[in-house]
């Protein structure tokens, strides 16, 4: 009887193992109103911190278990969270439908720069845009023109001896999350999606973050208003992950 009773618990054994490990999942996205298939909607497994996109025909398959939150996001329809179920893995494809957004443009005015030729005047002419991120080869981090203080690294260094201080309740009580950044920054299909994004949705669904957390996160580390503003979200990621960086650099020369 033992015997029986043991091979039926090996057997049991990698099935169960099986269950918990990620596997491929498939499913396609339509709109809710036509039932079109929607092609490159940027899906995000919040649990993984992996990406994908849909195909042509709104197919796409991504690794995930059970428990874990996809999260939908396309240009002009509302995101969407949803998570995968044992019936999900059991019986394949889902179809995932999402919803049209209203989305009212507003008018935008382009002012042309007349040049007259003077290196002198046209000099003062042309408007700067200082809200770029650059990299220097042989540096480890990049910098922002003209805007990034030296004082970010003291205002995070005293986040380290303070534990009222903004940056110590968003990095040192979020380990979980801040290591996410690693994961995102890794990932080229989130990456990717990133660089044409400028909501923070993606960011604030992952990082589980509200946009006024990031956007002090930023103001904390010392980035200008204007590269709050209209950074990209991939830019907004990689500032976010330099200044967290800095602060566990700091933290281990503290301990």
């Amino acid at each position: 009887m033992k015997r029986h009773f043991l091979l039926l618990l090996l057997c049991l054994v990698p099935t169960i193992a099986f269950s918990q490990d990620d596997t491929p999942i498939k499913g396609k996205v339509l709109s809710s109103a036509t039932d079109d298939p929607l092609e490159n909607v940027n899906i995000v497994n919040l649990n993984e911190v992996i990406g994908t996109t849909t195909d042509k025909e709104g197919d796409f398959s991504i690794r995930a278990k059970v428990n874990d939150t996809l999260y939908f996001s396309y240009l002009g329809y509302k995101s969407i969270r949803v998570r995968v179920t044992n019936d999900w893995l059991k019986f394949g494809d889902i179809k995932v439908k999402m919803t049209e957004l209203g989305i009212a443009l507003e008018e935008v005015v382009v002012k042309p720069v007349q040049l007259t030729g003077y290196v002198e005047v046209d000099a003062k002419i042309i408007p700067i845009y200082d809200n770029y991120r650059y990299r220097i080869s042989g540096l480890s981090s990049g910098y922002e023109g003209g805007n990034r203080q030296p004082g970010a690294v003291n205002k995070v260094l005293s986040a380290i001896f303070n534990p009222a201080d903004f940056l110590y309740n968003v990095f040192g009580k979020r380990p979980k999350q801040m290591q996410k950044l690693r994961k995102m920054k890794q990932d080229d299909e989130i990456r990717n999606l990133l660089a044409s994004k400028y909501d923070r949705e993606t960011l604030m669904a992952v990082l589980q973050l509200e946009r006024v957390d990031i956007d002090e996160i930023l103001n904390n580390c010392s980035y200008s208003e204007s590269f709050i503003k209209t950074a990209s979200d991939l830019q907004i990621l990689d500032a976010i992950s330099e200044c967290y960086e800095e602060y566990r650099v700091l933290n281990r020369e503290k301990g």
